[in-house]
């Protein structure tokens, strides 16, 4: 069974449907008519449509309640915004040895200071993954701890 199936099943057996978000929407037409208003769901009510991906993929694969759910999403979100970062670090990286292999000679000090900065934000990167590793394993119970292992383990989940 799908992931986001399991959670909008699990979602309308407890009951929580949003029918004013539906009916404020302000658009017509089929969708909203048969219950499938995307801006319902992009707004994180309803169905749950607007967890990301990765967060709605543990949360069915480690059985997750509400409670973990936002923890990992907080968690989640912080390694997104660090990921983000070193590639923009990456990003300056290249832009900093580019210009120093440019000129009619090699221009060593400029390279290593562009790489210092890559090296820099790969160890931004590792502390907030090492930070996020703990935050998760926290939160998470010993059975869901195996579930995690075993799910990175096999690769089905990446860091």
């Amino acid at each position: 069974m799908h992931p986001g199936f399991y959670y909008r099943w699990k979602r309308s057996q407890e009951g929580h449907h949003d029918e004013e978000r539906t009916s404020a929407c302000g658009r017509g037409g089929w969708r909203r008519r048969h219950g499938h208003d995307r801006h319902q769901y992009a707004s994180g009510h309803g169905s749950g449509f607007g967890v990301r991906r990765p967060l709605r993929y543990m949360a069915n694969r480690l059985d997750l309640d509400d409670d973990q759910i936002d923890t990992l999403a907080g968690i989640l979100n912080l390694i997104k915004t660090e990921r983000a970062q070193a590639r923009l670090d990456e990003q300056r990286s290249i832009a900093g040895v580019a210009d120093a292999v440019e000129g009619d000679e090699f221009n060593a000090d400029a390279a290593s200071q562009a790489l210092a900065l890559r090296v820099a934000a790969a160890e931004r990167l590792k502390e907030e993954v090492l930070k996020t590793l703990q935050k998760t394993h926290e939160m998470l119970d010993p059975e869901q701890r195996k579930r995690l292992a075993y799910l990175l383990r096999s690769g089905q989940l990446t860091i």
